[in-house]
């Protein structure tokens, strides 16, 4: 059950949380389809900047997303220590590139907290939820929002 600012209000959330420039994020373990080592990405033209380019993973070829910069965070320098979590919304799959994944982790979602209402310079919502772990708050990535947009057919 949801509470009127769309977060949950009852139950355990199972989360999985990961770095990326020193800061910590987490997203919902079910939209994680899997996570594997850096593996170079073919580049593609005229994509946004934050897109690494595509590969192919078991015969689906997917983009890649530099995660750091998706969120404006600057870019990384991709070295083989670096990690790409597979990410799922809907029918669309992306690779996300971290610089680790550092665990999963259960929390109840009365700890939940709303992020502060912050002008930004784009109209996408990037992080939905703050969560207070022990000396740690972690930010809840919307999974949706760092999708690249879908190309509409011609």
């Amino acid at each position: 059950m949801a509470s009127e600012s769309g977060l949950p209000s009852a139950g355990q959330l199972e989360l999985i949380s990961f770095e990326i420039g020193g800061q910590e994020f987490c997203i919902d373990i079910r939209s994680v389809r899997e996570i594997g080592g850096w593996t170079p990405a073919t580049q593609m033209p005229h994509t946004p900047s934050y897109m690494l380019g595509v590969i192919n993973l078991r015969g689906a070829v997917m983009p890649v997303i530099d995660l750091r910069r998706r969120l404006g965070l600057g870019a990384t320098e991709v070295s083989s220590r670096h990690v790409i979590v597979v990410i799922q919304h809907g029918a669309q799959l992306a690779g996300v590139l971290v610089d680790g994944v550092q665990e999963t982790f259960q929390v109840d979602a009365s700890v939940v907290q709303e992020p502060p209402q912050i002008e930004t310079t784009t109209s996408e919502l990037f992080v939905d939820a703050i969560i207070p772990i022990e000396d740690r708050l972690l930010s809840r990535l919307v999974v949706s929002a760092l999708l690249p947009a879908q190309r509409l057919a011609a």
